[in-house]
C-alpha cells in the first residue's frame, strides 16, 4: 500500500460528474477515500461525513473523491439514496485500488476474503501523498482528515 512520500500513480479517472482528474498532478490538494462497498453503514457513513465537510475541504484548496469497486449505477442510487455531493469514481477493473494497494486479505469471523480496504490518502499539488490512513476506522476519521488537509 502506498503511504506518506511516495508518489500518486499516474492515473486519470472518471468522477459520476464526468470530471476528470489526474491523480498525481490534482492541480491543488486531493482526498482520495477508498471503501468497500456502498450503501453499507460504515460507508454510508463515510460518504455522508465526506460530503457535509466538502465546503470546508474546499476552503483548504482540496477537492475529495471516493472510490469502490462498484459500478457508476450502483454509485448514482448510492448518491441520490443518500444525498450524497461527494464526488465517486467506480473502479470496476481495478486499476486504482490495485495502484494504492487497497486491495487485499481481509478477514471477518474467520473467514479470509480479498476486498477493498477502507484507506485514505491526501495528495499535494506536487502528486505526493502528504498522508495516508489505513484500515480506517470510520467515526472521526472526515475531522482528522479535514484537519491534515487545512494544516497542509
Amino acid at each position: 500500500m502506498l503511504d506518506k512520500g511516495d508518489k500518486a500513480p499516474e492515473l486519470t479517472v472518471k468522477t459520476g460528474t464526468g470530471e476528470m482528474i489526474e491523480l498525481a498532478q490534482p492541480k491543488g490538494k486531493l482526498v482520495v477515500f477508498f471503501y468497500p462497498k456502498d450503501n453499507t453503514p460504515g460507508c454510508t457513513k463515510e460518504a455522508i461525513g465526506f460530503s457535509e465537510a466538502l465546503e470546508e475541504f474546499a476552503k483548504a484548496g482540496t477537492k475529495v473523491i471516493g472510490v469502490s469497486r462498484d459500478p457508476m449505477a450502483s454509485h448514482d442510487r448510492f448518491t441520490q439514496k443518500h444525498g450524497l455531493t461527494v464526488p465517486l469514481v467506480a473502479d470496476e477493473d481495478g486499476a486504482v485500488s490495485d495502484a494504492f494497494g487497497t486491495w487485499g486479505e481481509k478477514k471477518n469471523y474467520g473467514r479470509t476474503y480479498m476486498g477493498m480496504i477502507r484507506s485514505t490518502f491526501l495528495i499535494g499539488e506536487d502528486g505526493t501523498i502528504i498522508e495516508a490512513w489505513k484500515n480506517v476506522r470510520v467515526a472521526g476519521h472526515v475531522d482528522k482528515v479535514l484537519a491534515a488537509a487545512q494544516e497542509a
